[in-house]
């Protein structure tokens, strides 16, 4: 569903812009040293309204995060979320996951998060899908020896499907569970996370280490 415009999009966009990367190409292979910090790296691809990220980023000041969301009224709401809140392990970027390899070196990324991300129904659309096999190839680029993937979600076709993708990729599953709200699991919840249980929607999760080639 796309988002409404903005009201002074560009003028907000100015205020928060300290908390954007503007050209993140550039920064490929050296973000450590943007952050001047050694600590790992976590990314969340499709970050939203971004209450995830920067719940994680205060809960977590051992790491380092980047939230990446391509439509930009969703990013727009994230960056006004967090910009007061003067983090200095939280950084955004306007892009596609599509472009990850782009952004980062290979080995650079030690996490990554999916939450809740468009299930692209129609079969003929799949390709598109976050965990597709063509986007797990791409995270497999990144993410360091014994990074993971964390993926959320309340559908339970995409479930399905991205348990399939990543086993079928040679993905070792752990952590797999149809009802997380049902677990002790530690969880920080995303704004549609809220939304959907508070229906009595189930939440479906599992978290995938690639075997290193």
């Amino acid at each position: 569903m796309r988002m409404r415009k903005k009201k002074n999009l560009d003028v907000r966009l100015e205020r928060t812009k300290s908390m954007l990367i503007e050209n993140p190409t550039e920064y490929k292979g050296r973000w450590n040293e943007y952050f001047n910090s050694d600590l790992p790296i976590a990314i969340e691809v499709g970050c939203g309204k971004g209450r995830f990220i920067i719940e994680h980023a205060k809960a977590n000041p051992e790491k380092l995060f980047i939230g990446i969301e391509r439509e930009i009224g969703a990013l727009l709401t994230a960056l006004e979320n967090s910009i007061s809140l003067e983090l200095p392990n939280l950084i955004f970027i306007a892009c596609d996951g599509a472009t990850v390899t782009d952004i980062f070196e290979k080995d650079e990324v030690s996490q990554i998060f999916l939450n809740f991300s468009d299930p692209w129904p129609p079969k003929k659309q799949a390709k598109r899908r976050l965990t597709h096999k063509n986007f797990l190839t791409l995270y497999r680029e990144v993410l360091k020896e014994g990074g993971q993937v964390e993926f959320k979600t309340d559908n339970q076709k995409l479930f399905e499907f991205s348990l399939n993708e990543m086993s079928g990729f040679g993905m070792t599953l752990s952590e797999i569970t149809f009802d997380l709200h049902a677990t002790d699991t530690p969880n920080i919840m995303t704004e549609y996370e809220e939304k959907f249980s508070s229906q009595g929607m189930p939440i479906y999760r599992v978290v995938g280490k690639f075997n290193k080639i």
